[in-house]
């Protein structure tokens, strides 16, 4: 086996890798961002399309790394590189940082002779991504803050302060309006059974994701129910056709056979139902038949999309048109996306609005109550 190669600049290996050997299991329990990998990739492009060896290139980068999870990656890699190991495999044995998607490509960009080229669309491809999981969690993030600020306000409203009006209503022995009644009912039960008015849903929300994480049939169903919640169904469906076509597409035009491709773009959805999909699809082309027809069969994919492939396959030009096919989706899903949290965000306030309204309400009504009577008396 060859020699451990210092992390810190790369220098001849040396053979005290005792203490490297030590350290490298603690850099790896950090995680490597998906930014720092998109740059990676373009500089390595970069070096590539200059004509520089993989392994010069790899040395390059990962003397310019800071330390951390990644340069420890990075000197692996270039340890086995530099053994003779070809870029794909000495990449593929750090699926956390390079996964099966990014490994495939490199091969193929290594077997064609073209890997300058593909890791220039792999980092365009990990850039597109990005922007489009930034531009969701972006939208997300005011409709969630309001959420969470209206539960914690609700929640200490109803356990704090409502059972000090409760004393004070009891105090005067007055008949309370059927709103006030409401509200006080649910503050004591908030108040007796806080552990299952908190407690449940946190347990519920424990178990949910526990069985998304062991059990797939539970999984499968969650996902497709998820599918046909309506205004939601709709963009993930969108959302999903676009990830297919992206990802299919960038592989066909890497060199990946069809087969391989479908393989990959199965594996790294985390959709049941198009993982799902995609294996029916794979299924029909191992047996000698086109794309189109069982892409249509799965109930996923809209006709303009399956017409589209079948244009494709029949002027061989598949890659392109699965890249148009999600270019446009994208689009469509992002405009949605933008519209629907400019809906929201209102709605929410008004929502919150609308709950705070009827506390204040339902607990002065009967403070009027009592001032009246005071005065009267």
């Amino acid at each position: 086996m060859a020699k451990k190669i210092q992390r810190s600049a790369p220098k001849a290996a040396q053979p005290g890798g005792q203490a490297s050997t030590e350290a490298a299991p603690k850099a790896r329990k950090g995680r490597v961002s998906a930014q720092l990998v998109t740059d990676f990739t373009l500089q390595l492009a970069t070096l590539s399309e200059a004509g520089i060896p993989i392994a010069k290139s790899l040395a390059i980068l990962e003397g310019q790394a800071r330390p951390g999870p990644f340069k420890t990656v990075l000197g692996e890699v270039l340890e086995d590189v530099s053994a003779g190991t070809p870029l794909s495999e000495a990449m593929a044995k750090h699926e956390k940082v390079f996964d099966r998607l990014y490994s495939s490509m490199v091969r193929a960009g290594e077997a064609g002779g073209v890997l300058d080229k593909v890791l220039t669309r792999q980092a365009e491809y990990m850039e597109q991504a990005r922007e489009i999981r930034s531009k969701i969690v972006g939208a997300m993030v005011y409709p969630a803050v309001i959420v969470l600020v209206a539960i914690a306000v609700v929640s200490a409203v109803i356990v704090w302060i409502i059972p000090r009006f409760d004393e004070i209503f009891r105090s005067f022995r007055i008949t309370l309006p059927t709103a006030t009644q409401i509200l006080l009912d649910t503050s004591r039960f908030a108040v007796n059974y806080w552990w299952l008015v908190f407690g449940l849903p946190i347990l519920l929300l424990i178990a949910h994701f526990a069985l998304m994480a062991k059990n797939q049939p539970y999984r499968y169903r969650v996902h497709g129910l998820v599918l046909k919640i309506p205004a939601i169904g709709p963009v993930l469906s969108r959302s999903l056709v676009a990830s297919f076509s992206r990802t299919f597409g960038t592989l066909i035009q890497a060199g990946v056979p069809h087969l391989d491709a479908l393989a990959i773009v199965r594996d790294s959805t985390s959709n049941e139902v198009l993982m799902e999909g995609v294996e029916n699809i794979r299924k029909v082309v191992r047996e000698g038949e086109g794309i189109a027809r069982p892409m249509g069969e799965t109930g996923l994919f809209d006709d303009l999309v399956v017409n589209m492939v079948d244009v494709g396959e029949a002027t061989g030009e598949l890659d392109k048109m699965l890249l148009k096919v999600a270019t446009a989706y994208e689009a469509q899903v992002d405009r949605t996306i933008n519209a629907m949290f400019k809906l929201i965000e209102p709605v929410l306030i008004l929502v919150v609005a609308a709950l705070v309204g009827f506390i204040v309400v339902a607990l002065f009504l009967p403070l009027m109550e009592i001032m009246k009577g005071i005065q009267s008396a």
